[in-house]
């Protein structure tokens, strides 16, 4: 809605980059939090948040430019020094720097990932309030009373009342933190936790697509980030199955 928040000197401190520094903090902190109170390594949340972060943002850029490849091939560097990431992108590189991290360090990820998805849930939820102050991903035209009209300069088409899809998932992110909370206090099972937040965040993603307009790549009928929505569910109903062998097993 208003990127560009407040200037110091000829420095502008704009929303979007405000949100994301905002999440990552709060994730950061909330990681530690729980790491010292369930007795895992501070230093390695820590690590893990840093070089997930890293991996996070070229992995965002990467699929936007995947998603974008004609246009990045007619001018690359207008892509890359755009302002487009795409979040699964980050996602999923994030998850793979975590997951090299631990093999290195011979820490187990799956506790890791348990302990740290509702703080990157969280984190997301900042991330889109981000999206919404800067006008990306933005929802397509609506005439209800929800409707958000943006101003010029914005990402998203200014004077046309649109869903704020932005806030959609922001509120969905917070949502699955909250549960997230809840159910890692009485499940035990290693790795449920984690397949919990991709199901549910896979869910969500795949939905609140519909009511996207933003441009942002297609897959058949479905748009790249539902495409991928369907193989994030898909691999958390394939944990919580594995769990669940691996509990009977054990019993």
């Amino acid at each position: 809605m208003k990127n560009d928040l407040f200037s110091i000197g000829p420095f502008t401190i704009h929303g979007y980059g405000l949100m994301i520094a905002l999440g990552i903090v709060v994730c950061v902190i909330m990681g530690t939090y729980r790491a010292k109170k369930h007795g895992y390594k501070e230093d390695a949340v820590l690590d893990i948040a840093i070089f997930s972060v890293l991996a996070g943002f070229l992995g965002a850029k990467l699929l936007f430019v995947l998603v974008e490849f004609d246009r990045f091939l007619e001018n690359p560097m207008q892509v890359l020094g755009s302002e487009g990431f795409v979040v699964y992108g980050g996602i999923i590189a994030g998850v793979l720097a975590a997951v090299l991290y631990c093999r290195i360090k011979k820490l187990s990820f799956l506790e890791y990932f348990d302990l740290l998805a509702p703080s990157v849930s969280i984190a997301q939820g900042f991330g889109r309030i981000g999206c919404f102050l800067a006008g990306c991903c933005y929802g397509r035209e609506t005439h209800a009373f929800w409707g958000v009209t943006f101003p010029e300069g914005s990402f998203a088409p200014a004077g046309v009342p649109l869903i704020p899809t932005q806030l959609l998932s922001s509120a969905g992110d917070f949502a699955i933190t909250g549960i997230l909370l809840l159910y890692s206090k009485h499940s035990k099972q290693k790795g449920n936790t984690g397949a919990l937040y991709l199901l549910l965040y896979g869910i969500g993603r795949f939905l609140v697509e519909f009511l996207r307009s933003d441009d942002r790549g297609t897959v058949g009928i479905l748009s790249t980030s539902q495409f991928i929505s369907i193989g994030i569910v898909l691999l958390a109903i394939l944990m919580f199955w594995r769990n669940s062998v691996r509990k009977k097993k054990e019993e």
